[in-house]
């Protein structure tokens, strides 16, 4: 059985809350000990005090009086008889010694004394003396502390609310910073328009980690913004040179080699426009976002590629989904997506399904799939799995990166995983506004 918890929030509410209920209880019991012990002091001081004057009252009263004032010498735990009292065996418990010592020490000196213990489930005694004309006289006695205040336990089980409640207030100032910024870290997106700012409130040492936080994610946008400018401007500059280049291939005398080199220029070029898309795609998209029909959306697209003689198919439930998005960033994300299982495989497939308030797209194919180790790596730019290098078959290795930057842009987020049937199957979650 497992008693340690693992949440860091109940781990220091446990040792807050046991280590105030120790140091508590601890107090409560030398406070009691030191009460018990002055009650004590205080009860038997009253005892030998009472008892003395009592006896002395008594013994001056003619005997046919002393019963008349019997009633107003009785006390809670003990009272007087006139008479020999009860026989028996010396008291020998530890609670009746205390009243045995005091009784004996007020009285002793005057009266001789002896003490019985009366049977019973408590503590009881007797003690017999003999008053100067002869009479027996008997001091019923039954030892007890006071009683305990009845609002004594009210007090204390308000005690340990009060204990409980400001042990989990202390604990949650502690654990709801890292909460917050264990949050902020899982969703922290580079790529993503509306990075989460952290408030830089509370405490120094969580405004601290707030305005490093904060300062972090500027950096980190910082650097995406540079290289994508890098990665534009560099795109832009080829495409001159390329283009030179063309004219002079297209003016050479040698068919073959001729079209060797516009192959060449021909990847060249593709490969400067898909850069240039994504340093597009890293930035913040000015299209404005627009309420779509997310269901003729998709199969208006589908339609598209099957058109073309694609073997491309749409499930969904036929039905209205208004969604406010972008609709051409989500048009290229899908083209991209429908692209790359087209390359690698002969078919696929499009789905549509909503879950709690988010809507899932998932395109699959019938490819080889992706190796397991590779699958987070494909979303970097130019990551290719084909190891051949060849663009015709192995592309740009900036496809599934755009998607996966523009699908961040629109809140959401791509994941990719090989279906069990075999090829690939890339899910995008988009929230609903």
């Amino acid at each position: 059985m497992r008693l340690w918890p693992r949440s860091l929030h109940y781990r220091l509410l446990l040792i807050v809350l046991v280590g105030l209920l120790l140091a508590n209880g601890l107090s409560l019991t030398l406070v009691m000990a030191e009460r018990m012990s002055s009650v004590r002091n205080v009860m038997l001081g009253n005892l030998q005090d009472d008892v003395s004057t009592s006896v002395a009252i008594l013994d001056r009263l003619p005997a046919n009086e002393r019963a008349q004032w019997l009633p107003r010498l009785d006390r809670d735990n003990y009272h007087y008889v006139l008479g020999p009292g009860e026989p028996g065996a010396p008291p020998a418990d530890a609670r009746s010694r205390d009243a045995v010592r005091t009784i004996t020490e007020s009285l002793e000196t005057r009266y001789p004394l002896r003490f019985t213990a009366v049977p019973g489930p408590v503590s009881h005694i007797q003690a017999h003396l003999t008053l100067r004309d002869g009479s027996p006289l008997t001091l019923d006695l039954t030892p007890r502390m006071p009683p305990v205040a009845r609002w004594l336990p009210v007090v204390f089980i308000i005690q340990l609310l009060l204990v409980a409640i400001c042990a989990w207030l202390a604990v949650r100032q502690v654990v709801r910073p890292f909460t917050r910024f264990t949050r902020a870290v899982d969703t922290l997106e580079p790529a993503s328009p509306n990075p989460l700012i952290l408030t830089e409130q509370g405490p120094l040492e969580v405004q601290h980690a707030a305005r490093a936080f904060n300062a972090m994610q500027d950096r980190i946008q910082t650097s995406l913004k540079e290289r994508a400018q890098i990665l534009a401007a560099i795109s832009h500059d080829l495409q001159t040179p390329i283009t030179r280049m063309r004219l002079r291939v297209e003016m050479a005398d040698q068919p073959e080699l001729r079209d060797k080199l516009t192959q060449d220029l021909d990847s060249m070029t593709r490969l400067v426009r898909e850069g240039i898309d994504y340093a597009r795609s890293s930035g913040v998209s000015p299209e404005p976002v627009r309420n779509v029909d997310l269901y003729n959306f998709i199969d208006t697209l589908v339609c598209d590629y099957a058109d073309t003689g694609k073997n491309v198919q749409f499930v969904a439930v036929r039905t209205a989904l208004p969604l406010a998005t972008r609709p051409q960033a989500l048009h290229r994300i899908l083209t991209n997506l429908l692209d790359n299982a087209l390359k690698f495989g002969d078919a696929a497939e499009v789905r549509l399904t909503v879950h709690d308030e988010r809507v899932l797209i998932a395109v699959e194919d019938n490819g080889p799939g992706i190796p397991e180790n590779e699958l987070a790596a494909v979303l970097q730019p130019f990551y290719r799995v084909e190891s051949s290098r060849n663009r015709d078959t192995g592309g740009t290795g900036l496809g599934l990166a755009i998607a996966a930057q523009l699908t961040a842009q629109l809140d959401g987020q791509l994941q990719l995983a090989n279906r069990s049937e075999g090829g690939l199957s890339a899910r995008i979650t988009l929230p609903v506004v």
